[in-house]
């Protein structure tokens, strides 16, 4: 892979080109890139079964801690063969995953002992191999989060000192700076995404330190070049964003960047991109933090904060489910959005419905969203209140739910989904009261945690111009025009600033300069959002020994399976479902083909014994099932995949396992939600 960065980390191997696919694993993790870093540490294995680190990395990256358990035990029985310094790496980690634990709950000090023991080996390492940068970049990285900033950050920049563009030393930094002292880590943010170009992460932590730090541009151009390098990743590997969480949060991410930037249509087309991505019950569990909730954050979020009222109201704008998490939510949407058109008998009727939910909401399952809630309860409560003209009161509830969800925000949440700073709400509310002077205390107190808030800023641009404290509302508006330099035509909040008579020359008041994001040019990173990928060539031989491609099959919904072949019994069950269901396919414009290694004359003789009614195709050489990722290149072995290809010969949604796909139920929902998006041919 190019474009990852490079470190060197020297194995004992008999092979000279495992030690080049040892490298790139290693430096992949360095950018927790831990899916490719196992195919990489895979390969070393496949061209060297007895190298004893390539199982060492193989451990770091799995998922599975009783798989790395079992990875590490297997390096551990090869450790007699490598240097001493590869064994202390072996010996630490071995240390940190000896035997599970009998009664987790009873051994938490147990627990705080072995990592101890881990961290006094890997720091052996150091002391002992003064030169191995590696030791000191791991180290640091276990370090993070443990309170010794300073420590981490003398170790990297140790790392630095000798080899200035180390992909996970600045990596590192980042992390450890992450938060308010974001501008420490400046230098590194500039340098990651430039090291590793090609990796998503590698130019999306950038953003979350400009974010924290109130560049809102640099921000921005970080976050765009992710979410395109991801989307350009997922086409060459032919996956999707179910496969890959990061391009998800990136996008929600990104979003609310450009709100901030007063980017509104392109925040919301970008949520709108994500609700319409393909889902997969495997990856998207409704009751986790997936693709779909990620835009239905990202989707809310944007609506609210630039009150796109009717839109919300409109049931097709947001794809509820019946679930207690999507009642909440709803139930505050439409109470804000009928409170936003003054239509105070809907408000109190959704917002009695929202209320009515919190028995529900006290349940074990559901305690996670209480925190929520109550800013919520709160925040609909004041502003009801302040409609029915009750503003004394209406204003001391709206300030104690700001300075709850103030909380909420400080202790994580990272994009907000909270869709305002509630101190920011309440500004606006005393400027309508005609207290300024309070209205400026709440935008300021919106800017101590979100800095360079556009929002606050305008607001406070009219505080200060409302209390007379002119050359006050300049600096604001100086700084609101650099952060809203390319907002929408006509973005109300940004004229609405513009009309206090104050006059100010644009100003940035970043802490590092900034570019324009709109001046960015991305394109070549690859594209602004995920698109279906073009189905790669499928060119097959039928029962009667007819050439068959996709292009016969042109302005039609495909199904294509490739199968094990008819000695494969859960591959028959599979096709007697699909059997079963064809009517059901043809409803939906779906032609079936199904695809194996079998010559066309046992095709053929499957065909008449099953009564199957699509083609079953013969795959000479795997050619096929290699070109659509349905052949595992380690085992050297086919897999079971299952692909939905729409009318114009894109792939739509696709499954590929060691197991046949069964959730035809699902998949229908996936072929109405496609068909919904396209517009069928005519004459079709």
């Amino acid at each position: 892979m190019e474009g990852i960065g490079k470190t060197h980390f020297a194995v004992t191997t008999k092979i000279p080109e495992v030690q080049k696919w040892f490298d790139q694993g290693h430096t992949l993790l360095h950018s927790f890139w831990f899916y490719e870093a196992e195919r990489a540490f895979r390969w070393c294995l496949k061209l060297d079964p007895e190298c004893a680190m390539a199982y060492w990395g193989l451990a770091r990256a799995v998922e599975d801690q009783e798989h790395s358990r079992t990875l590490i035990q297997e390096a551990v029985r090869r450790k007699d063969q490598v240097s001493e310094r590869e064994r202390l790496y072996i010996e630490a980690w071995a240390e940190r995953w000896k035997d599970n634990l009998p009664n987790p709950t009873a051994n938490d000090a147990a627990e705080d002992l072995r990592e101890k023991r881990f961290k006094v080996r890997l720091e052996t390492i150091c002391l002992k191999y003064p030169e191995d940068l590696e030791a000191r970049a791991l180290l640091a990285l276990e370090n993070l989060g443990s309170g010794n900033r300073l420590g981490s950050e003398l170790l990297l920049q140790q790392v630095l000192a000798r080899d200035p563009l180390h992909p996970g030393a600045h990596h590192y930094r980042i992390h450890n700076w992450d938060g308010p002292e974001g501008e420490v880590a400046v230098d590194s943010c500039a340098l990651y995404g430039r090291i590793a170009p090609q990796i998503g992460h590698a130019r999306h932590m950038p953003g979350h330190v400009f974010s924290g730090i109130g560049m809102w541009h640099e921000a921005a151009i970080s976050m765009d070049s992710a979410t395109r390098v991801e989307a350009a990743y997922m086409r060459r590997r032919m996956t999707f964003p179910f496969n890959t969480w990061n391009y998800a949060h990136n996008r929600n991410y990104l979003s609310y960047i450009q709100e901030q930037l007063g980017l509104a249509e392109a925040a919301l087309a970008g949520a709108r991109s994500l609700l319409n991505a393909p889902l997969d019950p495997k990856y998207d569990d409704p009751e986790k933090y997936g693709t779909h909730w990620q835009g239905m954050i990202a989707l809310m979020r944007g609506l609210i904060k630039f009150e796109r009222w009717k839109e919300i109201l409109d049931a097709k704008t947001l794809p509820w489910r019946e679930l207690t998490r999507d009642k909440m939510y709803r139930a505050y949407c439409e109470t804000l959005a009928h409170l936003g058109l003054e239509e105070t008998g809907q408000a109190v009727k959704r917002y009695s419905d929202h209320a009515a939910l919190k028995k529900e909401l006290e349940k074990p399952e559901n305690k996670w969203l209480g925190e929520t809630f109550a800013v919520q309860s709160l925040e609909l409560q004041g502003l009801l209140t302040l409609q029915r003209g009750e503003a004394l009161t209406g204003l001391g509830i709206l300030a104690d739910a700001a300075s709850r969800e103030l909380r909420m925000r400080v202790q994580g949440n990272d994009p907000p989904s909270y869709p305002n700073v509630l101190y920011t709400i309440l500004g606006r509310a005393y400027l309508q009261h005609r207290s300024p002077a309070l209205a400026a205390e709440a935008f300021e107190k919106t800017l101590t945690l979100t800095r360079n808030d556009g929002f606050a800023l305008a607001g406070l641009v009219e505080a200060r111009a409302a209390l007379g404290e002119k050359e006050k509302a300049r600096e604001s508006l100086a700084r609101l025009l650099h952060i809203w330099s390319g907002a929408d035509p006509g973005f109300k909040w940004l004229e609405r600033a513009g009309k206090v008579g104050i006059q100010a020359e644009m100003r940035d008041s970043s802490p590092a300069p900034e570019r324009k994001y709109q001046e960015t040019r991305l394109d070549s990173l690859g594209p602004a959002l995920w698109e279906p990928y073009e189905a790669p060539r499928l060119d097959a031989i039928d029962p009667a020994g007819k050439r068959v491609t996709l292009e016969d099959y042109r302005g039609k919904n495909v199904l294509l399976i490739f199968f094990l072949g008819s000695e494969c019994p859960h591959c028959m069950e599979q096709l007697r479902e699909v059997s079963s269901r064809q009517k059901d396919f043809k409803a939906e414009d779906v032609e079936v083909l199904a695809i194996s290694w079998n010559p066309p004359a046992q095709n053929a003789s499957t065909l008449k014994a099953k009564d199957l009614p699509f083609r079953l195709l013969s795959d000479n050489n795997f050619e096929n099932a290699r070109r659509f990722k349905s052949y595992d290149d380690f085992e050297e072995t086919e897999l079971h995949s299952t692909l939905l290809i729409d009318r114009k010969g894109k792939v739509h949604w696709a499954r590929h396992g060691g197991a046949p796909f069964r959730d035809f139920d699902f998949l229908f929902k996936e072929i109405k939600r496609l068909n919904g998006m396209t517009v069928k041919p005519s004459g079709s």
